[in-house]
């Protein structure tokens, strides 16, 4: 008998596996048991072939391999390793204590090298977790695995070299590692806001949803600048702190778009998909045990859709619930997988289908149906959710011939200092910015003196829901706190109204 342990991700959620191995004089075979999916079944001919390549040689006896607990979905190459170094401790090839002693993470080539598998961090998190401090992962992923404190990383590069450090009498071949995959971000790069011509208030709603970690749709005819300005809101967000860090990083470590030699990932992220996506993308699919979509590899930076009338109804009503609750919990018949899902929302629409019905009406050559059609595919409910929504009209000659504009580093400055503020106010809550203020807190805060009334109005007239209410009146806080006041006047409340209702101005 020889046993190990690795680790099964489950979404976000690590579970320590112990491996067993169980040699019996019998007729030659192999049995993998556990609730392994059929990439994890597949392991039988990866470890044959890797410890004979290796010059370990193949147990001609009945091997019996248990992955406990056996009712938990185990999935994907990450075990190889793991039943590799089991079996060959049954067959007393290496030292079984020191087999048992370290977890083993990673998957085998047929020529015995180690490859580099994804989520390394949140598996490690969870042996570290479980008192499993000594850990083996592929020479690829020692960078992502050493990011957890107190973890007892070591690299290797075949399954030769592992076998040899457990007491095997091999020789090591000199070979290369295999480096992990390397996926393009869709982060934009050396995007500033002095490249924007005019759009004086879609930069002042820009600097709004920044600083209070808003949703925003902006809404205007072709060119007007919808996509220059959503592309710029990652440069004013502020750095991740080291739990949002260590969040995000763990996401993007289990959908394989994690570059480990950058370390944590420290800037909010930024995903684009594009309108032809589908709702297992967009929210996270796939076969077997889901995969993280575009709106958890966007958590705590910006989800960005572009055209979003042309995207499938479905993909967009599929965004209601994770908008609301910030997290997404995915059913399947092979398990539940939870991932985080607290994104800015940025949506960018044409006004009709020619798109020239804001800010060129005469030449708009859709019917009063058409227009109202094409809008609707971003449904009440949706919209209920955003908190700003701006039309964006075409800059006017004057605007082009304007002087210098403040970059986004002057107005980063300033969401910093509100988000200070929030973050002040909020001390001790869990919340951080104002977007994440429950109902019962602005309720127990109302605007000074009788700055509440416009609001009341609102909803008397039923142009506010309460769902709408209460993120106009977190708008207003973060009116407030990019004034530098102390609380929401009369003022902030009717900007706050104003953004939420199309007919910003400028201030």
């Amino acid at each position: 008998m020889g046993r190990t342990r690795a680790v099964a991700l489950v979404g976000m959620d690590a579970h320590v596996v112990e491996v067993e191995a169980h040699l019996a004089a019998s007729v030659p075979g192999f049995t993998l048991v556990g609730l392994p999916d059929a990439s994890l079944a597949e392991a039988r001919d990866r470890v044959r072939a890797a410890m004979t390549s290796s010059g370990l040689g193949w147990p001609q006896r009945r091997i019996t391999v248990n992955l406990s607990p056996a009712g938990l979905p185990k999935a994907g190459p990450g075990f190889d390793l793991a039943i590799a170094v089991a079996t060959l401790a049954g067959a007393g090839v290496c030292d079984p204590e020191s087999v048992a002693a370290q977890v083993h993470l990673g998957e085998l080539g047929l020529d015995g090298r180690l490859r580099p598998v994804r989520g390394v961090l949140p598996a490690v998190v969870a042996a570290v977790q479980a008192g499993r401090h000594r850990v083996v992962v592929p020479a690829g992923n020692v960078d992502e695995a050493r990011l957890v404190p107190g973890a007892q990383v070591a690299g290797a590069v075949s399954l030769a070299q592992v076998a040899a450090a457990h007491g095997a009498q091999v020789e090591v071949p000199a070979v290369d590692p295999v480096d992990p995959p390397r996926s393009p971000e869709d982060t934009p790069g050396g995007c500033d806001l002095t490249d924007v011509v005019g759009q004086a208030t879609g930069r002042w709603a820009l600097e709004v949803t920044a600083a209070g970690g808003h949703h925003l749709a902006l809404i205007g005819p072709p060119g007007s600048g919808k996509t220059m300005l959503a592309s710029r809101l990652p440069g004013l967000l502020p750095d991740l702190d080291d739990a949002a860090a260590v969040e995000v990083t763990a996401v993007h470590s289990i959908a394989g778009t994690l570059d480990p030699g950058t370390g944590l990932m420290r800037r909010p992220p930024f995903e684009a998909p594009h309108h032809t996506a589908s709702a297992a993308s967009v929210v996270g699919g796939g076969a077997g045990i889901p995969r993280p979509g575009a709106i958890s590899r966007a958590h705590r930076g910006v989800l960005f859709l572009d055209e979003a009338p042309e995207f499938a109804p479905a993909v967009l009503q599929t965004l209601r619930q994770p908008l609301e609750s910030g997290e997404l919990r995915l059913h399947r018949a092979a398990g539940t997988a939870r991932y985080p899902a607290r994104v800015q929302l940025v949506l960018a629409a044409n006004p009709c289908p020619c798109g020239n019905a804001v800010g060129k009406a005469l030449d708009c050559t859709c019917t009063a149906l058409a227009r109202r059609r094409y809008l609707s595919r971003l449904s009440g409910p949706l919209l209920d959710r955003v908190d700003l929504q701006l039309d964006v009209l075409p800059a006017t000659r004057a605007e082009r011939r304007a002087g210098a504009r403040e970059s986004s580093a002057v107005v980063a400055h300033r969401v910093a200092l509100a988000r200070d503020r929030a973050r002040a106010r909020f001390q001790g809550t869990g919340w951080s910015t104002n977007s994440e203020a429950p109902g019962a807190w602005l309720r127990a805060h109302p605007p000074a003196g009788s700055a509440v009334r416009d609001l009341e109005r609102a909803l008397d007239r039923g142009l506010l829901t309460m769902r709408g209410a209460d993120r106009v009146l977190r708008v207003a806080w973060t009116l407030a706190d990019l004034a530098g006041a102390g609380r929401p006047e009369q003022d902030h409340v009717a900007q706050a109204l104003a953004l939420r209702s199309r007919t910003a101005g400028p201030t």
